[in-house]
């Protein structure tokens, strides 16, 4: 029996090299997603806890002037930091599908071998029964009575 070989072999582990890229792109928007999710935690926790200690602070103009420059750069860095959250959940959101469509494609190339693999399996089963049924005729000696 022959073996198969699969003729788009190279194309098959192109696009798996491919797929890779795509799962180690996403892996990396996903990790500089989660990281931008922190920080905006971090600002928030650090916005509601200066808007707390504010009632506690004393009331001299210097002071309330420092609070108040304080909780302006907070809420200036918070709206860029959603902002930059926003970016990067698009972004992770394209990178997504990306792999999606990646991994699709090789699924389909490894679809299309396995369908050529077990058709030529099968040729070559019919082919082998053949040969085997052939030889059969041609050695039956048939006994005279």
């Amino acid at each position: 029996m022959k073996p198969f070989r699969f003729k788009l072999e190279k194309v098959l582990d192109y696009r798996g090299q491919l797929e890779d890229q795509a799962k180690a792109a996403l892996s990396r928007a996903k990790a500089a997603h989660d990281e931008q999710e922190a920080l905006v935690q971090d600002i928030a926790a650090r916005f509601e806890a200066h808007k707390a200690k504010q009632l506690e602070a004393t009331k001299s103009p210097g002071d309330m002037w420092l609070w108040r420059q304080y909780r302006n750069a907070l809420e200036t860095d918070l709206a860029a930091a959603r902002v930059r959250l926003r970016e990067l959940a698009l972004m992770l959101h394209k990178v997504r599908e990306e792999a999606v469509r990646r991994s699709r494609d090789r699924k389909l190339l490894e679809k299309l071998k396995e369908n050529q693999a077990r058709k030529h399996y099968a040729e070559e089963n019919l082919r082998e029964q053949k040969e085997n049924d052939e030889m059969a005729t041609i050695r039956y000696e048939r006994k005279d009575i």
